[in-house]
C-alpha cells in the first residue's frame, strides 16, 4: 500500500517507522526536515510538501500538534486535500475537536476522499513498540480498508461508529481521565509526605492493592518520585487538550469541575515555563503549595 506521512515528532516518527517495516510505500513531509532522516535512511521518500507527499497515496497518516496544524497541512496553501487521489483514506491521529474532525471528513466527502479519525493512546516508547491503543470513528469501508495498517501500530483497536468526532471526544475524555489520576495522586502523595510518610511507600502500598493499573503505576512512579522525565508529551501540549475538554463541556452542558482544576495546574506549569519535563509534572504544583517538592 502507499502511505503518506505527515507530521514527524516523537509520536509520527514512532508510528511511521512501524508502517514502513510492514512494507509500505512511504512518503513523508514535516516541517523540519531533519526529523526524517532516521525514516528515510530505513526506505521513506521525502516530499517538499503535504500535497506532494499525498499525490498518490492509498493512505494519509496524519499526527500534529493541534487543530490549526491539521488544516494547514490538508486545506493550507500546499495543503494535500484537492491533490488526495479519489477513494483514498486520510487517517487522522491527532487530539483535536471533535467539530474539527467533522468539519474536515465534509471536506473529504465534498472531494471523493474519506476520513476517518484514529486518535491514540500512549507514549513514544509504547508507539516504538506498536503497542499504542487506537480509538477509531469514521467511514466503515475505509476504516475496513485501513484496519490492517492500525494492526500494524497499536495492540488494540475500539471502534466508536461513524460519527467522525466521536473518538476524538473519547480522547479528550480519555486525557482528562488521565489529568484527574495525576492531580489525585499529587495529592495524596503530598499529603502523605507532609505526615511524615515516604512517598514512593505510599505508592507502592496503591499500586499493589486498590490501584493495580498502568496509568497509577507509570505515571504515579513519576508523581512518587517528583521526576517527570522521559517526556513524553509537553505540559503545553497537554493543556491544549484540556482546553478542549472544556470548550466540549461548555457546548454539551457538562459541568466539570475537576477538569478546571487540572487546566490551572497545567496553566500554572506552563506560565512558569517549566516545558521540560512531561505533562505529569504538573503535580508538582501541588507540592510547591505545601511547601514541599523537588520541582
Amino acid at each position: 500500500m502507499t502511505i503518506a506521512f505527515i507530521g514527524l515528532g516523537n509520536m509520527g516518527q514512532a508510528i511511521a517507522h512501524n508502517l514502513l517495516k510492514g512494507g509500505h510505500q512511504l512518503t513523508v513531509f514535516n516541517r523540519t526536515k531533519e526529523k526524517a532522516d532516521t525514516l528515510m535512511e530505513a526506505g521513506a521518500q521525502w516530499a517538499a510538501t503535504p500535497a506532494e507527499a499525498a499525490e498518490n497515496a492509498d493512505v494519509v497518516f496524519t499526527m500534529l500538534t493541534d487543530d490549526a496544524a491539521l488544516r494547514e497541512v490538508a486545506t493550507g496553501e500546499f495543503g494535500f486535500l484537492d491533490r488526495l487521489p479519489e477513494g483514498a483514506v486520510h487517517v487522522s491521529c491527532s487530539t483535536i475537536a471533535p467539530d474539527t474532525a467533522r468539519q474536515l471528513a465534509d471536506l473529504h466527502q465534498q472531494r471523493g476522499t474519506i476520513y476517518v479519525a484514529c486518535p491514540v493512546f500512549g507514549k513514544p516508547d509504547a508507539a516504538a513498540a506498536a503497542k499504542l491503543w487506537l480509538t477509531i470513528s469514521g467511514d466503515g469501508a475505509a476504516k475496513t480498508k485501513v484496519r490492517p495498517l492500525l494492526d500494524q501500530i497499536g495492540q488494540g483497536i475500539y471502534d466508536f461508529g461513524e460519527d467522525p468526532g466521536a473518538a476524538n471526544v473519547v480522547k479528550l475524555s480519555g486525557n482528562f481521565m488521565l489529568g484527574c489520576a495525576i492531580e489525585a495522586m499529587a495529592e495524596a502523595f503530598t499529603l502523605a509526605e507532609k505526615n511524615g510518610i515516604d512517598r514512593t511507600a505510599v505508592w507502592t502500598f496503591f499500586t499493589d492493592t486498590l490501584f493495580n493499573s498502568p496509568v497509577y503505576k507509570n505515571y504515579g512512579k513519576m508523581v512518587a518520585e517528583e521526576v517527570y522525565e522521559p517526556v513524553g508529551a509537553a505540559p503545553a501540549l497537554i493543556r491544549k487538550d484540556i482546553c478542549l475538554v472544556l470548550d466540549e463541556a461548555q457546548k454539551s452542558l457538562v459541568p466539570m469541575p475537576f477538569a478546571q482544576v487540572v487546566h490551572q495546574q497545567l496553566t500554572a506549569t506552563v506560565a512558569k515555563g517549566v516545558d521540560n519535563i512531561d505533562w505529569a509534572g504538573f503535580a508538582g504544583e501541588v507540592s510547591e503549595n505545601a511547601g514541599v517538592g523537588k520541582r
